[in-house]
């Protein structure tokens, strides 16, 4: 059968690798860091990574491997179980009453990724007497998992409150409306109005649900997100976020939500009955992440400085960032095939990044999507800035 379907298949790599649009992955052959060794996909050796989410540096920090290991011995290597039949451990109760308390929720439910969580959650409070809002850009995984529900779905342009607000009047008539956003959207660094959407939540009796990954650990004063960031941590009804992030790197999601909700999910979402229990030591690193992040402000203040640098002097050299202070800094090229090729005379210049390209942003937006650390040092960002000075002009420049 398979002889009958090869040929298309080879056709259809073809045709993306001619467009400039295939991802080649790279093999590193040292743990995550703001340094890493290429050793396949790419030109060997040591190379700046400002393409990883390790926000705060911390998928190798020294307390949270010691903590790792400390827990392989004291929790071992996995549970081989679901959570409700044989899968549930002391450290997966602990992390999801820290995680609780730290986003201000009532009660929380982990996940073996955030993918999961957001894929588990429409189906088991929405059916087809209800509607989901969603923003036109928000993550892959929250598309996915509206499409698994039977709720009817409707969309509004990325952060307009205005056309939102349609969409509350003309589902008047369901049983119960989720608006659902992402707090950071992830391609271009931009912010939810979580406050506004809040509001209209309120005026039009809708819930509110954030998935938040790339803003806890490290957006909001103590790190909480973007709930936090504009004030509305008891106004948000459900957070889903991930642990794969600024909360250690490693893998696992959450969602953090009213008890009622929590206790729902538990008894009904697939994800989450019929995967594997988060593995305990990554919850137990978790916990000792959360302790970093609640009892030091030290690696937030580097990531805000590093994030300032960076953007200052990419546009003092004539690039075009995408406007905000998110460590998230999109550097837009426009034509994909360009963008794959800056990313690899970078790569020849020591920096690894990456260039995003359709269906991951629309056709005509490629960018190298920049992702500052505090685990950069200042001479980390602007030997960053030089190589995309000088791979610019190998090229002879962006434009034409």
């Amino acid at each position: 059968m398979f002889d009958s379907v090869r040929e298309d298949i080879a056709s259809t790599l073809a045709e993306i690798t001619e467009a400039g649009l295939f991802k080649p992955e790279r093999v590193i052959g040292t743990p995550q860091s703001a340094a890493v060794t290429v050793t396949a996909g790419g030109r060997p050796g040591e190379v700046l990574n400002f393409c990883a989410n390790n926000y705060l540096g911390l998928a190798d920090h020294p307390a949270v491997v010691a903590a790792a290991r400390e827990a392989l011995d004291r929790w071992g290597y996995g549970m081989a179980s679901v959570r409700f039949i044989c899968g549930t451990q002391d450290v997966h109760k602990q992390l999801e009453e820290r995680l609780s308390a730290f986003l201000g929720q009532e009660d929380t439910i982990l996940y073996s990724s955030c993918f999961d969580a957001n894929g588990g959650v429409f189906e088991t409070l929405l059916d087809e007497r209800d509607a989901v809002i969603s923003d036109a850009l928000n993550h892959a995984s929250i598309i996915d998992g509206i499409r698994l529900s039977k709720a009817r779905r409707h969309r509004y342009a990325n952060r307009d409150l205005a056309e939102l607000e349609q969409r509350l009047k003309e589902t008047q008539d369901a049983r119960r409306r989720l608006i659902v956003t992402d707090g950071v959207f992830s391609m271009d660094g931009y912010v939810a109005p979580l406050r506004e959407i809040c509001d209209l939540a309120d005026r039009y009796d809708a819930m509110v649900m954030v998935d938040d990954s790339h803003a806890v650990g490290f957006v909001g004063p103590g790190g909480r997100g973007t709930p936090e960031l504009h004030g509305v941590m008891d106004r948000v009804d459900i957070i889903t976020g991930t642990l794969g992030k600024a909360l250690g790197g490693a893998s696992g999601g959450y969602v953090a939500a009213r008890r009622e909700i929590v206790a729902l999910l538990r008894q009904r979402s697939r994800p989450y009955l019929f995967s594997n229990s988060l593995a305990p030591v990554i919850a137990a690193a978790s916990l000792t992440v959360l302790d970093l992040i609640e009892t030091s402000h030290e690696l937030r203040e580097r990531l805000v400085a590093n994030t300032k640098l960076f953007r200052s002097k990419m546009t003092e050299a004539g690039f075009e960032i995408l406007p905000g202070d998110h460590p998230i800094a999109p550097v837009m090229i426009g034509d994909a095939a360009k963008a794959g090729k800056l990313a690899e005379l970078l790569l020849e210049r020591g920096v690894y990044v990456i260039g995003f390209s359709f269906p991951v942003v629309p056709h005509g937006q490629a960018r190298i999507r920049v992702q500052l650390s505090a685990a950069h040092s200042t001479e980390d960002v602007e030997r960053a800035v030089a190589a995309f000075v000088d791979a610019r002009a190998a090229m002879g420049g962006l434009d034409g």
